[in-house]
């Protein structure tokens, strides 16, 4: 893609406005409590002080914005007491002299960079911490009132924090949607199964519901019943769904065995959707009778046999398990000792310094953009300090909360922070020029300005930004500051900073292009070792180790997602495309896929621990490991992978007791065979 294109592409993106689920209990909450920061700053302690919680209750209800399954008010409570330590120890270094400010704000802006190893919402918290940071260092005039300004900051964030324990907005909602979405996935799933037996399935949602399934001690005590257990059934119900579809190993392409299948398919994609409602809404669960009966019809025995007999009856055994545990007070209470936990905060440090320490090499897309990041807003700073405007923090606060560590978000997010600066300060200056509002009422148009701001910040960045820049406006002239002396300055370093992030970008780019071929070998030998682990429970039934593969598939999982993102945003990069070509990528991730879904239909068989080794078992999962981990070497190297030996020794393989072995196996190669054709010149 060629620059121009390029651009285009990311104007388009950064001023899109979308449509998103829209949270106005939450908003309103997070509204009431910067209202009664600001209405108390402004009647106890004056505009100065007011301002100061007024930003540190702002960031800190952003952040519990922010997609994670940690406790909301956990993380309003790090961003404001982040913000007040980064406030007062900017104050401290650099009251007086701006070489050592600068040289905080590049210590502290190159750790935000590296911060974004831990995930984006650590990454968004510091940034935001930063970007504010500029703003509140200088309010204070003496280190006891930078003091007072950080204590007002912290109090912003423990407000927030407390508004959130108080009066809680659907609580486990975000869990139950997980779950809820991973189910109605599946119900999909069976539907398209019934017209196209190989039809793909993305297993984001189960790998949502996996992360949201991940909780601290004290959660794991206290959530609700029906969101524990479910996800496991609902996780072993989808090889089963494939197994049964598939003619493969499950019933004949056509006649009444076929009929049958896709009768229980339809079931099975009813049950499922009413245990997500269940689930999403924490109601009870409404089952049409019919599905059930389907289910557990006395005739199946009559139509189906082998296999496909075995398949439905562990379907039906499945979704009764989901039923059981879908309804609210169901299934069995969670013991913290059997989750799965997530570490605390405190415990979380050595784990977010591990990552970062993993990302210092010169290779690393983390490391680029916090050198990137800390260039950049450096120079803004400087830029800003030079030119004839006042409030020169502007141009590197606009670098901060621009910089992604990709291409696409940045320039996006440049493009959409100017844009929606224009728009904000335009409405904002209107009103200020016609209302004239004193203290009191620019506090009240500031709450007005974060609540619809709050309200609409998942429907675009250029939206959000314009009702942040109103915010700005409001807030400043809450201290008698008049317009014409911030709107201007505003604007033009709004546009410097965006410039320089965009500039920072050109100069030291972290293209995922080049790295595709990585992702695709990375996808490629965990998909093979998943279909080795699987394999091996035929080649040692009695040494059955179901954690390896569960590994093995969470491990595939994983790469193919990376790779799925990685190839998005390469999309957009104005790079000559040194990866493989969209045709290529497009084919060999659907081969890869397919590589999947057969190591899942021999999981779905995986033989009793009583029953014999299957012949040949052993061979093929060796054979298996060793020819795509060769074949991943071959991808990185640009070279076509041969399976010569898998190929082999399915040929001279003679296992007629190998049951639904043989056809999985066959699936297995011409999967391989056909990732090789789609990345041949």
């Amino acid at each position: 893609m060629s620059w121009t294109r390029a651009l285009k592409h990311t104007v388009r993106t950064g001023m899109t406005i979308e449509r998103a689920s829209l949270e106005p209990l939450v908003a309103l909450r997070a509204t009431v409590g910067l209202a009664l920061v600001i209405g108390a700053g402004l009647a106890l302690l004056g505009p100065g002080a007011a301002a100061s919680s007024a930003f540190g209750a702002f960031m800190a209800a952003i952040a519990a914005f922010q997609p994670s399954w940690r406790p909301r008010p956990v993380l309003a409570l790090a961003s404001g007491l982040t913000l007040a330590v980064s406030t007062f120890v900017g104050y401290l270094v650099g009251a007086s002299n701006t070489a050592l400010f600068l040289a905080l704000l590049a210590v502290w802006t190159f750790l935000t960079g590296l911060v974004w190893a831990a995930g984006a919402t650590a990454g968004i918290i510091a940034s935001g911490n930063v970007a504010i940071m500029l703003v509140t260092v200088t309010l204070p005039t003496s280190v006891a009132q930078a003091a007072g300004h950080a204590a007002m900051i912290a109090a912003g964030g423990v407000v927030q924090a407390l508004l959130i324990v108080v009066f809680p907005v659907r609580r486990w909602g975000a869990h139950r949607d997980a779950l809820a979405d991973a189910l109605a996935a599946e119900a999909d799933y069976a539907r398209r199964l019934r017209q196209d037996p190989a039809a793909p399935f993305d297993p984001q949602p189960l790998m949502k519901a996996r992360d949201a399934a991940a909780v601290t001690v004290r959660q794991a005590r206290r959530r609700p019943a029906e969101l524990h257990g479910a996800r496991g059934l609902a996780e072993r119900v989808r090889p089963v769904l494939a197994a049964l579809a598939d003619p493969a190993v499950g019933a004949p392409a056509e006649g009444p065995a076929r009929d049958r299948v896709r009768e229980l398919l339809a079931a099975a994609a009813e049950v499922l959707d009413a245990a997500a409602r269940a689930i999403r809404r924490g109601a009870p669960v409404r089952l049409p009778a019919p599905a059930l009966a389907v289910l557990k019809a006395p005739d199946l025995g009559d139509v189906l046999t082998g296999p496909p007999l075995r398949a439905a009856r562990r379907l039906a055994a499945l979704l009764d398990g989901v039923l059981e545990t879908a309804g609210p007070g169901s299934g069995r209470t969670a013991d913290p000792a059997a989750s799965m936990l997530r570490p605390t905060l405190r415990s979380l440090v050595p784990v977010v310094l591990r990552d970062v320490r993993g990302e210092l090499h010169p290779g690393s897309t983390i490391l680029r953009h916090a050198v990137r990041l800390t260039a950049a807003t450096s120079a803004g700073y400087l830029i800003g300090q030079a030119l004839p405007f006042g409030h020169g923090y502007w141009a590197p606060m606009t670098c901060v909360m621009a910089m992604r560590p990709d291409f696409t978000q940045t320039y996006a997010r440049a493009v959409a922070r100017f844009g929606g600066t224009l728009a904000g300060v335009a409405a904002a200056t209107t009103i200020v020029r016609l209302a004239q509002p004193g203290m009191y009422l620019s506090g009240l148009l500031a709450v007005v300005s974060a609540g619809l701001m709050y309200v609409l910040m998942r429907t675009g960045y250029a939206v959000a930004q314009a009702f942040v820049s109103a915010y700005v406006v409001f807030l400043l002239g809450m201290g008698g500051l008049r317009w014409d002396q911030t709107v201007p300055d505003r604007v033009a370093l709004t546009l410097v900073g965006g410039l320089l992030a965009m500039l920072a970008y050109a100069v030291y780019p972290a293209w995922e292009s080049p790295r595709l071929r990585g992702r695709l070998a990375d996808w490629l030998a965990a998909a093979g070792r998943y279909a080795a682990a699987v394999l091996g429970q035929y080649a040692d039934p009695a040494g059955a180790r179901p954690a390896e593969v569960r590994a093995a598939l969470l491990e595939a999982r994983d790469a193919r997602i990376a790779w799925q993102e990685a190839l998005e945003r390469a999309a957009g990069e104005p790079v000559r495309h040194r990866g493989p070509s969209g045709e290529a990528a497009d084919g060999a991730g659907d081969a890869l896929a397919a590589l999947g879904r057969g190591a899942m239909l021999l999981e779905a068989h995986v033989p009793d621990r009583a029953q014999a080794p299957v012949p040949g078992a052993a061979a093929l999962a060796e054979a298996l490991r060793a020819e795509t981990e060769a074949g991943a070497k071959a991808v990185r190297e640009r070279r076509v992978p041969e399976w010569e030996g898998v190929r082999t020794l399915l040929t001279s393989w003679d296992a007629p007791e190998s049951g639904v072995l043989r056809g999985a196996a066959e699936q297995l190669l011409e999967s391989l065979e056909a990732f090789s054709e789609a990345l041949r010149p």
